[in-house]
C-alpha cells in the first residue's frame, strides 16, 4: 500500500495572510510542470476547493477532523490523492486555530500532524520587518510535532523590504522559500460569505488562477518546495485509503434491481457540495444526475430522489422564482413522498418564499436575508426517523449563513443540536429532510445508503 504521497500544508498565522493565493498558485504551478497535483482544503469550506479544482484539473476535497473525525483525515486524503505525484493542502484560519473550545481539533496544525506533512507558513509581511523573525520563531516552536518547513513572505513592498525580512529570518532556522510582491490582479472578489464561487465567474476565475500561478512561479523556489513535499515520508499509522464502496455484506444494500435516479442540484446557485456525497450515492446504487435549477425547467427523467445542497440561492432568488415549472415539479415530487435531502441553500429553496419571492413551497416557512452571520460547528442528533437517518443518529455538522427561516423548525424537526446551545432545527415531513446543517456523509455512510434505499421503495 502506497502511503508516502509527497505533500505540503500551506498555513498562515491568521486569515487574510494569502493562503488561498499561495496554495492555489502552488497547485497550478506544479501542475504546469506536468505533475498530477491533488488539491485539499482543511475545514468545511466549499469555495476554495473550486479554485483548487481549476488549478489542478482534479476535484478539490476537504479534510475536516471535526465533521469526519480525526481517524478519517488520512484515509480521505489518500482517497483524493490516488494516482497523484504531489498533494497541496490549504489550511484554515491561523495555523493553530481549531474548533472553538476544542483545543487543536480541526485546526490546520492538527491536520498537518495527522498527515505527517511539513507546513509552509505564509506571512503577510506588509507592515513588519525584523519582527517577522519573532513571529515565525513563535509559530515554529509552539508545537514540536508541527514541522514548519519554510516560510513564504507575502505582500512584500520592495527589494529593500525583502532584504530586511531575509536578514531577520536568517537566524530563525526556517528557510525562506518564496517572496511575493503585492499583486492586486490576483485578488478574487468576496461578498457576504467569502469568495465568489468559481461557478459564478468561470472565465474570471480561470484568469485569477493563472495570475496566482504566475506570481507563485515567479516568486517561489518550486524546486525547494517540491523537495520539501517529497521528504514527507509515509503517513502516520499506515492508513488505508477511504472508499465509498460499502462492505459486501452490508445488509442495507439490496441485491440487483434498477438504479434509482437521484437528481443533485448544481450550477451557480447550488455550488456547495462534498465530492464524497455523490460518490457514496453512486456506491449505494444510485444513478446520480446533476441539474441546474437556474436553467433546467424539468427534473432529470425518472427522478426518484432529490438532493439540494448549499450555495447562494439568495443571490439568484429572482431567477429561481422565475423558473416556475421546476418549482412546481419539485413540489409535486416532495408532496408525493419522494426522498428529498436539503442543506442550507436547499432549505431556503424548499421554503414558501425567499426575500418575498416564491420558492418551491414544500415547507410552510419563509426565508430572508439578515445582517447576522451564523457560523460554527454543531453536534447534532436525529430527533426522529427520516430518509437520511434513524432517530438517535449522531452527526456533526457546520452552519454558515446570513439568512433566517421562520419558523426555524417544523412539527417534526430534523436535528436536535447539542452544542453549543441546545435547540431543535430543520424539518422532516413525508420524505423531506431539510436543515441548515451541512454534514459530511463520509462520517456516516449509512446516510447515503438509507437515502438510496428509500428512493428504491418510495
Amino acid at each position: 500500500m502506497v502511503t508516502s504521497v509527497p505533500r505540503l500544508v500551506v498555513a498562515a498565522p491568521s486569515s487574510g495572510s494569502g493562503k488561498t493565493t499561495v496554495a492555489t498558485g502552488l497547485m497550478a504551478a506544479f501542475a504546469a510542470r506536468g505533475l498530477a497535483v491533488s488539491p485539499h482544503k482543511v475545514g468545511p469550506d466549499y469555495i476554495d476547493p473550486g479554485y483548487h479544482a481549476l488549478a489542478t484539473g482534479r476535484t478539490g476535497r476537504n479534510l475536516d477532523a471535526y465533521l469526519c473525525g480525526p481517524e478519517l483525515v488520512a484515509p480521505l486524503f489518500l482517497h483524493g490523492a490516488r494516482g497523484c505525484d504531489l498533494a497541496v493542502v490549504e489550511g484554515v484560519m491561523g495555523l493553530y486555530d481549531g474548533a472553538a473550545g476544542e483545543g487543536e481539533l480541526a485546526s490546520t496544525a492538527h491536520v498537518a500532524k495527522l498527515l505527517g506533512a511539513p507546513v509552509v507558513l505564509v506571512v503577510d509581511a506588509s507592515s513588519q520587518s525584523r519582527s517577522v523573525a519573532a513571529l515565525v520563531h513563535g509559530f515554529a516552536s509552539w508545537d514540536p510535532q508541527v514541522r514548519i518547513g519554510g516560510v513564504i513572505l507575502n505582500k512584500v513592498g520592495s527589494d529593500r523590504h525583502e532584504a530586511l525580512l531575509r536578514e531577520a529570518l536568517d537566524a530563525s532556522g526556517v528557510p525562506v522559500l518564496g517572496v511575493l510582491r503585492r499583486a492586486p490582479q490576483v485578488d478574487t472578489p468576496s461578498r457576504h460569505l467569502g469568495l465568489v464561487p468559481v461557478a459564478e465567474r468561470r472565465s474570471a476565475a480561470v484568469e485569477a488562477v493563472a495570475a496566482m500561478a504566475a506570481q507563485v512561479a515567479r516568486g517561489c523556489d518550486l524546486d525547494a518546495l517540491e523537495a520539501l513535499a517529497r521528504g514527507a515520508g509515509a503517513l502516520p499509522g499506515d492508513p488505508a485509503p477511504w472508499t465509498p464502496a460499502p462492505a459486501a455484506h452490508d445488509p442495507g444494500l439490496p441485491a440487483g434491481g434498477r438504479a434509482p435516479v437521484v437528481a443533485v442540484a448544481g450550477g451557480p446557485a447550488f455550488s456547495f457540495s462534498y465530492a464524497e456525497h455523490t460518490e457514496l450515492l453512486a456506491a449505494a446504487g444510485a444513478a446520480v444526475v446533476v441539474f441546474d435549477p437556474l436553467h433546467d425547467e424539468r427534473l432529470p427523467e425518472g427522478t426518484a430522489g432529490l438532493v439540494v445542497g448549499g450555495g447562494f440561492p439568495e443571490v439568484y432568488a429572482g431567477e429561481l422564482s422565475a423558473n416556475e415549472p421546476l418549482r412546481k415539479e419539485i413540489a409535486e415530487l416532495a408532496l408525493g413522498g419522494a426522498p428529498v435531502a436539503a442543506e442550507c441553500a436547499g432549505l431556503l429553496y424548499l421554503c414558501r418564499e425567499l426575500d418575498g419571492r416564491p420558492m418551491c413551497g414544500v415547507l410552510d416557512a419563509a426565508a430572508r436575508m439578515t445582517e447576522r452571520l451564523t457560523l460554527g460547528y454543531r453536534d447534532a442528533v436525529a430527533v426522529g426517523d427520516s430518509v437520511l437517518a434513524a432517530a438517535g443518529t449522531r452527526m456533526r455538522g457546520h452552519e454558515f449563513h446570513r439568512t433566517l427561516v421562520e419558523p426555524g423548525a417544523g412539527a417534526a424537526p430534523a436535528w436536535g443540536l447539542l452544542a453549543p446551545a441546545r435547540r431543535v432545527e430543520g424539518f422532516v415531513q413525508q420524505g423531506v429532510h431539510a436543515s441548515y446543517l451541512h454534514t459530511h456523509w463520509a462520517s456516516e455512510p449509512g446516510v447515503a445508503r438509507r437515502f438510496v434505499e428509500r428512493c428504491r421503495t418510495s
